[in-house]
């Protein structure tokens, strides 16, 4: 391999691409009816939101949040214990003893809410994941029921389970997208096992995502105490009406530091109609790798705002490619509705059944375009894709965005050694200085530049010629990396 040091030098893919939008599709055999949900979607009227006491709404809400204790077997081999690694032990017992597997009883406690008066519970999957049984406490914890899960959805994290009877106490369900920063929120759940338990606080933010808990987050946060136990239970409103299924807490110590969160009731809703109706939950398919709009790639696609999600690459035969859209397309508006950022567009992406027609708005090249997109249906292997970020030729200017960067040609050997595949073309990064405003930009040996400053690239020569035209302290980048491409800015007047 030669070396080319020059005006270029490497570009790194940096940071994992977005994972591709992807939607939720259903069989279209109904096995059962939709479960019958009371509803009231009215916003909160202005006098019921100062108040001295909440003991009306626990009151009315209380009834219909139930607690769940799920048991399940664990198979465990003697051998692993450390009794088993003495001598003596193992020298009493034999080889034979420390074969036998061993087997016990583990149970965990979680908390649950019925929505229906036939008996519908929405919970947490994690908290009847692998179980043999669940049983159903309610409120007095006596009047216990044999639970059945109708199904689960882990990449949300929800359950839907059932109890036989009539005339249970539903709870009223409402729109959880009305939410606001500042509501009055209850969680009411069964912390440590303590019994049923109501604490009060604010949605102290909405929308959050990117916590690594589970695929598709879209969590509300408040500051109302949630701990170990009230997993699954009920978030409610200042008029007692369910707008989410708490989930989980960020915690150092084990237990609540303000800082929690609950699966919207909206989404929960959607999941348990597909699982109810249908019996299943599978994904869609739409076939680009997407990625943040950050204020630097907002300033290198001329666009009014850091808002929607960048296609940093089309997949082959896609429906996104099959409706025309491009690298460099910036996603501001999926089925009518905007786009605020890429995790945004794959929520939105995930509640549309894979087969039908939505209209995509993009900004391409600053003006907007419209395509229609029939959404595919997504295959396991295809749930992710995700690249890092590369950069940067090289020239004498201390503010040259491309310092510090060496590239080569890709040949069979690095492709083999790197996983590159013979359809990307472009300039292999062998070295990035570490203190180089491409480094600093995402970009690692091994990175491919595909583009500088939207011009294709396809060895190192022309990226060299290329890195001779940039002009500035600014340069846009396309890079391959870990399986996808996506666009960088190297900026060094950052360095400065």
């Amino acid at each position: 391999m030669r070396t080319q040091h020059s005006r270029l030098r490497g570009v790194n893919f940096g940071g994992w691409l977005a994972i591709a939008s992807a939607v939720l599709w259903f069989s279209g055999v109904e096995a059962a009816a939709p479960p019958k949900l009371k509803v009231d979607d009215s916003a909160l009227p202005a006098e019921s939101r100062p108040t001295l006491s909440f003991s009306h709404v626990v009151k009315k809400v209380a009834p219909s949040v139930v607690n769940i204790y799920s048991t399940k077997t664990v198979r465990q081999n003697p051998a692993i214990s450390p009794f088993f690694d003495d001598p003596f032990f193992r020298r009493f017992f034999g080889v034979p003893f420390e074969s036998i597997p061993r087997e016990r009883r583990e149970q965990s406690l979680g908390s649950g809410v019925i929505v229906t008066e036939d008996g519908y519970i929405l919970t947490n999957n994690h908290v009847v994941e692998g179980a043999d049984e669940v049983k159903v406490a309610l409120q007095d914890d006596k009047t216990t029921y044999e639970a059945k899960v109708v199904g689960t959805d882990p990449q949300t994290d929800i359950a839907v389970l059932k109890i036989d009877g009539k005339k249970f106490p539903a709870i009223t369900v409402t729109d959880s997208d009305k939410l606001e920063v500042g509501d009055i929120v209850l969680a009411i759940g069964n912390p440590f096992g303590v019994g049923q338990t109501v604490t009060m606080g604010i949605v102290s933010a909405t929308g959050r995502g990117g916590m690594g808990i589970v695929d598709y987050e879209d969590f509300i946060q408040t500051d109302a105490s949630i701990n170990p136990g009230n997993s699954g239970g009920a978030l409610v409103d200042a008029m007692g009406r369910l707008v989410g299924i708490n989930q989980s807490i960020i915690s150092r110590s084990g237990g609540n530091q303000g800082i929690g969160f609950s699966v919207p009731i909206n989404l929960a809703r959607y999941v348990m109609e597909r699982l109810v109706t249908d019996g299943k939950v599978t994904r869609g398919y739409l076939g680009v790798i997407i990625q943040p709009v950050t204020p630097d790639l907002a300033k290198e696609f001329k666009l009014p705002e850091n808002t929607g999600a960048l296609v940093g690459e089309v997949t082959p035969d896609s429906p996104a490619q099959e409706a025309g859209l491009k690298e460099g397309d910036v996603i501001v508006e999926f089925n009518g509705k905007k786009v605020t950022d890429s995790r945004h567009l794959r929520l939105m992406a995930s509640q549309t059944p894979p087969g039908t027609k939505v209209p995509v708005k993009v900004l391409r090249e600053g003006k907007e375009q419209t395509f229609t997109v029939k959404l595919g249906e997504l295959e396991p292997e295809k749930l992710a894709k995700a690249g890092r970020s590369s950069g940067g030729l090289r020239r004498e200017s201390a503010a040259d965005p491309l310092d510090g960067v060496t590239v080569d040609d890709l040949d069979s050997r690095s492709r083999s050694r790197l996983g590159i595949p013979s359809n990307v073309r472009g300039a292999l990064v062998v070295e990035v200085d570490p203190d180089c405003p491409a480094a600093e930009a995402g970009l690692r040996p091994g990175d491919v530049i595909i583009e500088i400053n939207r011009q294709r690239i396809t060895n190192a020569d022309e990226a060299i010629a290329a890195s001779e035209k940039v002009k500035g302290d600014r340069v846009l980048l396309r890079v391959y990396s870990g399986g996808g491409s996506r666009y960088i800015v190297i900026n060094a007047a950052k360095r400065r």
